[in-house]
């Protein structure tokens, strides 16, 4: 195993760099020129040019390249584009966003969809960035429970107990949404208290049956047993433990709150006893949901001082026990400022975690996040707070959450990598001005600092604006089961 390791990086920086004269016999689609190459796969960090063509990376060389599009990258970092595991808004406003933050590739893992076909052919030819989504529980549970809600559960999908005959009902649509090229489960526990833990054990086998990853919102983010977050982390490790599924925990710092440490200590110590575990966390220290859904039903009596910390969306207005019970029955998005920036920090730089957005925006109401994660991490993180090397955060925004799904999803192996044959998803920006500009009451302002993204080849973003009229995103799937 070491040995085939050891071959696959020769291998990687073999190709990372052509000689000067096949180069430079070339011409390219697309040149990158003379930008700071940096690859956390084979640890490339320099000056070269990145000559694409036909939507991959042809060449890496230390001379220049010829094209019919030259780009120059002087004095800016050439990244593998950011692949997002969490991305609820999965339409044109918000691929805008995610392009200005360097994101080339949003996924909708956490929920994911009740009929992956579908979902497949409705984003077919309409997307600006690359896109996919998992099979989902929640909202196959939804279906068979004739839920109302539109995202999530709002009524008997997140609150009734199924039947045996109902969960193998469910088992089937997720079976069938693998089958359908979907990339892991999806699930929204906290959303669906009602799930015992034997369903959620029978959901966890399918996923074992095909190896596919599960994402999975913890049962609770509560201190105190029980209900704790760290019980609802031992029910999730557990379960990968029991059924052999690979594991990974979205958004760790909104369900740990001030139990971050422990809940990286569980996952740590997981994975040191070779269970496959991944988190993930995203750069803000609130959160975000519908306020109809069962997660807020522990706010239901709670006194204003509590409620405070829950924000509406749409207007900015903290809430108190009188618009709490109104904006329940208009429902929408409410923003939860439940975390700390000590525990922000920790999750973010921790090695075990990738960063994920977790965005949805709705015509310009949502959370920063949808905008700003990425460019906050490069600016705040790593430029700012010296929290992170620059490396780390390429590595936790492209290579890692490859890495998560290219066992199912081969496909992810030519991504999150700069490197000869690898996609030409490609992230450039200036380290020296990379930020973020959201806030919750500007949520949906663009980050500054990408000069080009490219998706598959096609600049997206070009001279830090964003291109019109093309869509070049593919889809991102799993294998195909006939």
């Amino acid at each position: 195993m070491r040995y085939l390791a050891t071959s696959i990086l020769l291998l990687a920086l073999a190709g990372a760099i052509q000689s000067p004269a096949v180069a430079q016999q070339a011409t390219y689609d697309v040149v990158l020129a003379g930008g700071r190459v940096m690859d956390p796969e084979s640890g490339l960090d320099a000056v070269r040019y990145v000559g694409i063509r036909g939507g991959k990376i042809a060449a890496i060389s230390a001379t220049p390249l010829k094209g019919q599009t030259v780009l120059d990258a002087k004095g800016l970092v050439v990244a593998p584009g950011f692949v997002d595991l969490h991305a609820h808004g999965q339409d044109d406003e918000n691929y805008r966003l995610y392009a200005m933050d360097g994101v080339t590739t949003a996924l909708e893992l956490e929920v994911g969809t009740e009929d992956v076909n579908g979902w497949y052919a409705a984003h077919a030819g309409k997307a600006l960035i690359n896109f996919g989504a998992s099979a989902s529980h929640v909202r196959s549970r939804m279906k068979i429970f004739k839920d109302p809600g539109g995202l999530l559960p709002s009524g008997d999908g997140g609150r009734l107990v199924a039947t045996p005959a109902q969960i193998e009902e469910i088992k089937a649509l997720v079976r069938l949404g693998l089958d359908q090229g979907g990339l892991g489960v999806g699930f929204g526990l906290q959303y669906t208290p009602a799930a015992t833990r034997w369903e959620v054990l029978e959901m966890f086998r399918v996923a074992a049956e095909r190896k596919a990853p599960v994402f999975v919102h913890a049962r609770s983010f509560n201190q105190k047993e029980p209900g704790s977050s760290v019980e609802s982390f031992v029910e999730m490790i557990g379960a990968a433990a029991i059924t052999g599924a690979p594991l990974h925990i979205v958004h760790l710092n909104s369900m740990s709150l001030a139990s971050t440490p422990q809940t990286l200590q569980l996952v740590a110590e997981a994975r040191k006893r070779g269970l496959d575990v991944t988190t993930e966390a995203y750069p803000y220290s609130a959160g975000q949901t519908e306020i109809e859904s069962a997660l807020l039903d522990q706010f239901e009596g709670a006194p204003d001082s509590m409620l405070h910390k829950l924000q509406w969306a749409k207007t900015g207005e903290r809430l108190n026990r009188e618009t709490f019970q109104k904006y329940r029955k208009e429902g929408g998005m409410v923003i939860l400022h439940l975390n700390t920036p000590e525990m922000e920090a920790m999750a973010i730089t921790s090695p075990l975690t990738m960063i994920a957005s977790d965005a949805a925006m709705h015509d310009g109401k949502g959370h920063p996040r949808a905008a700003g994660s990425y460019a906050r991490v490069l600016g705040f993180y790593v430029r700012e707070q010296k929290a992170l090397s620059l490396m780390d955060a390429i590595r936790k925004s492209t290579l890692m959450p490859a890495q998560r799904l290219e066992k199912l999803a081969p496909m992810f192996r030519a991504k999150g990598r700069l490197r000869v044959g690898a996609d030409a998803d490609i992230a450039v920006f200036d380290p020296a001005t990379v930020i973020d500009h959201a806030t919750y009451e500007k949520p949906a302002e663009y980050s500054s600092g990408f000069r080009y993204v490219l998706v598959n080849g096609v600049p997206v973003v070009l001279n830090g604006a964003l291109a019109t009229g093309i869509f070049p995103g593919r889809p991102a799937r799993g294998v195909i089961r006939p």
